[in-house]
């Protein structure tokens, strides 16, 4: 599994220039799946994204959770995530999980950081063509993937 945070200010993702899911203050996740992944990369990813110490404190340093500050959550599926790139110029989704295994997985994901944060969590629709609008903050940018140690 491999995720990319966004500390955002806020966003927002549309389907058909209709809004289904924003955020203010919080952390924007791109997600993608490969076939390989499993319940405990998932577990391993919810629990990492919740307590990561990326929010500034009083003297300005990044100390503090989305827990701490409040923030929220917004998911949205990402299966470019794990494009590869090394050879020509048409990236390869090979190890991208196909959507009958991308779904569920996608769906388990929600459930599980839903555990882990008592703040509310938004997403995407699986497979839709989406259009993400958000402001990062910072800006901060993190990369997780659960199959490489970070």
């Amino acid at each position: 599994m491999r995720i990319l945070i966004q500390r955002v200010k806020n966003a927002s993702v549309s389907v058909d220039g209709t809004v289904i899911g924003q955020i203010s203050s919080g952390l924007l996740l791109f997600t993608g799946f490969e076939e390989s992944d499993t319940l405990a990369d998932l577990e391993y990813a919810a629990a990492k994204v919740s307590k990561l110490r990326i929010f500034n404190d009083s003297n300005g340093i990044m100390n503090l959770s989305i827990n701490d500050v409040g923030g929220k959550f917004l998911v949205v599926s990402q299966f470019t995530l794990h494009a590869q790139t090394r050879k020509g110029n048409r990236p390869s989704y090979i190890r991208a999980a196909r959507p009958e295994i991308a779904s569920p997985l996608y769906e388990h994901f929600l459930s599980i950081l839903g555990k882990y944060s008592e703040f509310e969590i938004q997403s995407g629709i699986f497979g839709a063509d989406m259009q993400v609008s958000l402001i990062n903050d910072g800006p901060v940018t993190i990369w997780i993937d659960t199959k490489v140690e970070n």
